[in-house]
């Protein structure tokens, strides 16, 4: 079992920033690869940033210069660090992990950018 705990979404204005962090427990793996999905109201979950146990990281076009992912591996804990958000960043911020025992989800945090 693998349980994944968010935390740090709310509500920010235009221009301001949020940190998320996820703490993932139970059955980790070494190796795996944890990050951030998203998913805004009617469109589908679109990847937002990921990285790696070693620190490679992938980050969405659409996030780039702005957010910041990084990980405490001996924590089991992923971080979304966001800058400068925009109304389109809206949505629910899934963490995830993906190990040799599977794919596993957060529950969502709700981020809300609006004045």
């Amino acid at each position: 079992q693998v349980q994944l705990v968010e935390s740090g979404g709310g509500l920010v204005q235009p221009g301001g920033s949020l940190r998320l962090s996820c703490t993932a427990s139970g059955a980790i793996f070494a190796g795996n690869i944890m990050g951030w999905y998203r998913q805004a109201p009617g469109k589908q979950r679109e990847l937002v940033a990921n990285i790696s146990g070693g620190g490679s990281t992938a980050t969405a076009d659409s996030v780039k210069g702005r957010f910041t992912i990084s990980r405490d591996n001996g924590a089991n804990t992923v971080s979304l660090q966001m800058h400068n958000l925009k109304s389109e960043d809206t949505a629910v911020y899934y963490c995830y992990i993906n190990q040799r025992s599977g794919f596993h989800w957060g529950q969502g945090t709700q981020v809300t950018v609006s004045s």
